[in-house]
């Protein structure tokens, strides 16, 4: 795939072309907007929201990352999902009956492997719950910070791009949610390997 003639011919209005971006991008930015927004149907929402808004934008495209210029859409379109929660807080009846881990929809996670106790694969899928609801009480900016980074897995320079700060900023933020995460673990210390408990 030629990343930048697909983009060209969709700065021409080739829907085909600007479809065949999404569809390169389209699994990232949903686990992005899904690790920020904490369920499903918000990051589906974000997601389609982001899309929408770059197809509409895409003329406006001058180069450097499509990947970042995508992720800075996505995740702008989470920091507005989280002011609508703010200003119009409301409960889903979806969520009103499920538990934490039915909520994730990632079963296949907590399966144990052949190498793996099925105790073991119980304590993994509550430690991974436990920091999945963690990072959803961070503020957003560190929330975003902390999934573009540490789920992710981007270089401090795309975060910085991704979300017009600096790098400086963008240390601070990920020092501070790692710290938060940290302490909030520390206070379940019996989710922790025994290697990290106090």
């Amino acid at each position: 795939m030629d990343e930048a003639a697909l983009i060209k011919a969709a700065q021409r209005g080739d829907a085909h072309a600007f479809n065949t971006l999404v569809l390169s991008y389209q699994s990232q930015a949903y686990n992005v907007a899904y690790r920020i927004l904490g369920d499903a149907a918000s990051a589906a929402d974000a997601t389609q929201e982001a899309f929408l808004s770059a197809y509409k934008g895409i003329r406006l495209f001058r180069g450097g990352s499509f990947k970042s210029w995508i992720l800075r859409t996505v995740t702008n379109a989470c920091f507005d999902a989280l002011r609508y929660r703010k200003r119009r807080p409301a409960t889903s009846l979806d969520a009103l009956g499920a538990d934490d881990d039915a909520q994730d929809g990632d079963f296949e996670s907590f399966i144990a492997s052949a190498d793996e106790s099925p105790a073991d694969a119980a304590e993994r899928g509550e430690l991974r719950s436990a920091i999945a609801c963690a990072a959803l009480k961070l503020p957003p900016d560190q929330r975003v910070t902390f999934v573009l980074s540490d789920i992710q897995g981007l270089t401090y320079e795309e975060i910085a791009d991704i979300m017009q700060t600096t790098l400086g900023t963008v240390k601070s933020r990920l020092s501070r949610a790692r710290a938060k995460l940290r302490d909030a673990l520390l206070a379940r210390p019996e989710l922790l390997p025994d290697a990290f408990r106090p």
